[in-house]
């Protein structure tokens, strides 16, 4: 039995309910903050070239999945294809300096945010932890209450977004500021509700550094693997 499966076997029924996993860190104490930044660059160059698959013990449902490889697309390349995603491809665009790699699964419904424009967003959510080789936190699960779902304001000034997590799983663990790879796709994607059987409101997959992560992948220096689901709320 594998890390992965292990620790998801034991902690299954917590991560329903939004309990964060412990963060295993492959680096040493005494290592700098140069080095453990080369070795999270390591380890995402693996899960580009390996992906993950995550299956529940208990149930056998695939949890998350990951294929790989990654194809890996440029910006001017992501621009040209009018900011579009081949996802039968499995297409990533690597979003400048940032370091985010972003697969948009769905654009969704609705309008992008516009300038001077402030909405409520709500998000379910699947945290991998990269370094960790495992599931970190999630409410992306259908049993999951509406409570733990993350809920932040948004704003967007002079081409800029903002956001601040107001209540849900994120802001319990780690806090009202939002990860800057969480708000870097709200440039690409459709805020809206899903109104109609037909409509489909926006989903993305995004490699976060820790550089652009949460303020525990930040103070710990990993990188996670996101898959979000936008909704535009009332």
């Amino acid at each position: 039995m594998t890390l992965k499966s292990i620790l998801y076997h034991t902690l299954g029924s917590a991560l329903l309910l939004g309990v964060c996993l412990p963060v295993l860190c492959s680096c040493e104490e005494e290592d700098t903050y140069a080095e453990l930044r080369k070795t999270e660059g390591a380890q995402i160059s693996n899960f580009l070239n390996y992906g993950t698959r995550v299956v529940d013990k208990e149930t056998g449902d695939v949890t998350l999945d990951v294929p790989a490889p990654i194809k890996v697309i440029s910006e001017s390349e992501f621009y040209a294809n009018d900011t579009v995603t081949n996802v039968a491809e499995n297409e990533y665009v690597l979003l400048g300096g940032s370091g985010v790699y972003m697969q948009i699964v769905r654009e969704g419904t609705g309008e992008r945010l516009q300038d001077g424009e402030s909405a409520t967003v709500i998000c379910r959510h699947i945290e991998f932890n990269i370094a960790g080789d495992s599931i970190q936190s999630t409410n992306a699960q259908s049993a999951t209450t509406e409570i733990y779902y993350d809920r932040m304001t948004v704003q967007k000034n002079y081409g800029t977004i903002t956001a601040s997590f107001t209540s849900g799983l994120m802001s319990s663990l780690y806090g009202v500021s939002v990860p800057s790879g969480w708000i870097l796709p709200l440039q690409f994607i459709k805020l809206g509700r899903q109104n109609s059987p037909d409509a489909e409101v926006a989903k993305v997959r995004l490699i976060v550094p820790s550089t652009e992560g949460q303020s525990e992948a930040m103070n710990s220096v990993y990188p996670c693997f996101y898959e979000i689901i936008y909704t535009k709320g009332r």
